[in-house]
């Protein structure tokens, strides 16, 4: 009944900046700056991913520029200590990188950033080759819908299908992603349903339901 989701491919980006193993440190901060981004995707091998080098990979060596950390802080901050000495994108970078496939749902990619607590992801071939970058800024896009577009769409995949005329007359309205259906239905046990069939509608941000008349099946009949 739902149209098909959108995947990471309908919002990733696919000019991406990236470096190589090597790339020194002062060349990866210059990067980041001009391109107004947080991580970069290192590669080797004709674009294959091996890592992901970010902002908070080279703080460590402002952190511990003219610090002498006790034993305590080294044993807990051993390896932001070794990112304070770094050199490369090799020594600072995460590895094995974070990445996601073109065509994940945008949840699953939600999902997957949120487990590993990143905010971009690599987005990579079935052999590891770079094809673009998800951000979450990216993920968030499907809640720019229009609203007549959302509105629509929820006449067509959920109204048409639970509550059918002529018994149930019902109105869809879209404010700011809102959904706020108004009218009468004959069965008001398909209102939940019809609450979680629009929620999972991309964009939606929430629905209301304000019914005018419920329909009694013998008022229905006469």
């Amino acid at each position: 009944m739902h149209g098909v989701p959108h995947i990471v491919r309908d919002v990733m980006t696919r000019s991406v900046v990236s470096v190589g193993r090597q790339t020194p440190f002062k060349e990866i901060v210059r990067l980041m700056r001009g391109r107004g981004v947080s991580a970069l995707p290192v590669l080797e091998d004709g674009d294959r991913v091996v890592g992901v080098v970010s902002e908070a990979d080279l703080l460590p060596k402002e952190e511990f520029r003219d610090s002498d950390p006790d034993r305590r802080t080294q044993r807990r901050r051993l390896p932001d200590l070794l990112k304070a000495g770094a050199l490369t994108a090799e020594e600072l970078m995460t590895s094995p990188a974070v990445t996601v496939r073109a065509g994940v749902t945008l949840s699953d990619a939600v999902g997957l950033m949120t487990r590993h607590r990143v905010k971009r992801l690599p987005v990579v071939d079935g052999r590891g080759v770079l094809e673009g970058v998800v951000s979450r800024a990216d993920l968030l896009e499907v809640f720019l819908r229009d609203d007549e577009e959302l509105a629509e769409q929820v006449r067509r995949e959920v109204v048409a299908h639970l509550f059918p005329g002529p018994e149930s007359a019902v109105w869809v309205e879209v404010r700011d992603g809102v959904v706020r259906l108004v009218g009468r239905v004959r069965d008001t046990s398909l209102v939940p349903a019809a609450a979680r069939l629009i929620r999972a509608v991309e964009g939606v941000v929430d629905v209301e339901f304000a019914p005018t008349e419920v329909v009694s099946p013998v008022s229905a009949r006469t």
